[in-house]
């Protein structure tokens, strides 16, 4: 995994994703915990809104 610094962190940010093959992620009840769990850290512990 590569990591990014945000410089500015007052400015707007996206995210995208791209996932191998296409697959569904959030129809795949592993995946999809996996996701959710992440973005839910980064609210708590990264200022992620």
């Amino acid at each position: 995994m590569h990591g990014h610094k945000i410089i500015n962190q007052n400015a707007l940010h996206y995210i995208t994703f791209t996932v191998v093959g296409w697959v569904d992620i959030f129809s795949r009840y592993e995946y999809r915990n996996i996701i959710i769990d992440s973005l839910i850290y980064c609210q708590k512990e990264k200022g992620l809104v």
